[in-house]
């Protein structure tokens, strides 16, 4: 019995998270609207993460947060940050405050999607949209702002 009510529950995590299918039993409206409560709540933990990209986009923020993560599986507030600001940057749609926002990351971390962030040892130059970012020593300098 309790390996089905474990099935059951990740079936509904699923739902709510992943873009899973609405498991039996359950009423498709409560669902729906947990599933977006989650949304907006995982785009303010983002925001907390990425201020700048967050401010770039000003009232566009939550829609294009929740867009983007909708039916993809959480990887933590950090790492869904950067996941959308790269998107955001081959689909030339990253404001100039999250271009400079990611140069700097993209300099004092290595991130390569799969594995957590890790603290870079070595000097690192980085460019997002515009924006340019050294690291040196740990401490990262945005040498060019993004274009305005």
């Amino acid at each position: 019995m309790s390996g089905d009510l474990a099935a059951r529950q990740a079936e509904l995590v699923a739902a709510l998270v992943a873009g899973g299918p609405l498991p039996p039993g359950f009423a498709p409206a409560p669902v729906e609207a947990a599933r977006r409560a989650l949304l907006r709540k995982r785009a303010d933990d983002v925001a907390r993460h990425w201020p700048l990209l967050a401010a770039g986009l000003g009232s566009a923020w939550p829609a294009t947060f929740t867009t983007w993560a909708d039916g993809r599986p959480t990887n933590g507030s950090l790492r869904d940050g950067w996941d959308l600001a790269r998107d955001l940057r081959d689909r030339d749609a990253l404001p100039p405050l999250g271009a400079e926002e990611l140069a700097a990351r993209e300099a004092a971390s290595r991130y390569d999607g799969r594995r957590p962030p890790r603290p870079r040892r070595l000097p690192a130059l980085a460019r997002a949209g515009g924006a340019v970012a050294v690291q040196v020593a740990g401490r990262v300098r945005l040498l060019r702002p993004a274009p305005r």
